[in-house]
């Protein structure tokens, strides 16, 4: 039936489209030291360093982890609101298996009117991922319960968007927020402070895109290119970040707040266990259905329900 068939395809565009907040996640991530223990230490070098200094000593720091546990929540003008959690890896690509659950704002009605209830399951891989919104989808999906998404041919369908998710997704690395500080040129030292039981030393700067420049910028010219690209495709003109690292140079919370062509967001995401195991396998073929066929099935006249 037809309605069926467009249910099918609302389900698919709206899980693919909400998704895309995964990359506000995955840029950066950390608390605790390699051990994965979580304890920090008190004094770290980088906190009693100047700004700059401090903060080229975290994103080594950082950039040398390759998971964490993530918990946190993002807002986006009055399309989306939501928290989620769980675990990722960037060793290779993006891995891991997240818990989404949307609380309001037009995506979170448009899933709802989908057939779900806001929430879902979310399985990150190299090259694709798959979302389960539980029974209620897979009525839409032919009895099946994930939906496979390819970021090339998301990149293929969302232009700019599509690229820009198929970037971050594939590029995620844990200091690119500790980048967007070194970017800002007027990255400042706000004091110490506790977050969840860790004392941690507050930074945080604001990003004019139409202002960078290598000449005020701590990156190198073909980083600073490359953010002020990523920035550009993602519609965002301000940017206003800040990071609090623990005694062990690494990061337990990060919070971003801007402009986008689409209207304010702000995010807020904390991280912990340092080198937790992060173990995530591809749903089976027989209970997985392709995205793409979903949206020829509603591009053919009188596609099957």
């Amino acid at each position: 039936m037809r309605t069926t068939t467009a249910r099918r395809m609302g389900t698919a565009l709206a899980v693919a489209a909400a998704l895309t907040s995964m990359a506000a996640c995955s840029g950066s991530g950390g608390t605790g030291g390699s051990d994965g223990s979580g304890k920090a230490e008190a004094g770290s070098a980088a906190g009693k360093a100047s700004p700059v200094a401090a903060l080229k000593q975290v994103q080594q720091k950082t950039g040398g982890i390759r998971s964490a546990k993530v918990d946190g929540t993002i807002e986006m003008g009055d399309t989306v609101s939501m928290k989620q959690s769980g675990a990722i890896d960037w060793a290779d690509g993006l891995t891991g298996e997240m818990s989404i659950t949307y609380t309001g704002g037009a995506m979170g009605e448009a899933l709802k009117k989908s057939g779900g209830d806001g929430s879902m399951k979310a399985r990150y891989f190299k090259d694709e991922y798959y979302a389960n919104m539980g029974a209620a989808m897979a009525a839409n999906t032919g009895g099946k319960n994930w939906i496979q998404y390819s970021y090339k041919d998301l990149a293929e369908l969302g232009g700019a968007s599509g690229e820009v998710m198929q970037d971050q997704a594939r590029n995620s690395t844990p200091e690119q927020g500790v980048k967007a500080l070194l970017a800002s040129g007027d990255v400042k030292k706000v004091g110490q402070e506790n977050v969840r039981g860790v004392s941690a030393t507050h930074y945080s700067g604001t990003v004019d895109v139409a202002e960078l420049t290598a000449k005020n910028s701590e990156l190198d010219e073909k980083q600073l290119a490359e953010f002020k690209e990523q920035l550009a495709l993602a519609g965002v003109t301000t940017q206003t970040v800040d990071i609090w690292v623990d005694g062990n140079d690494l990061l337990v919370k990060k919070a971003e707040r801007g402009e986008m062509k689409t209207g304010a967001f702000n995010s807020t995401f904390f991280y912990s266990d340092y080198g937790t195991q992060v173990s995530v396998e591809k749903p089976a073929a027989s209970d997985t259905v392709d995205f793409t066929e979903l949206l020829k099935q509603g591009g053919t006249p009188g596609g099957t329900s």
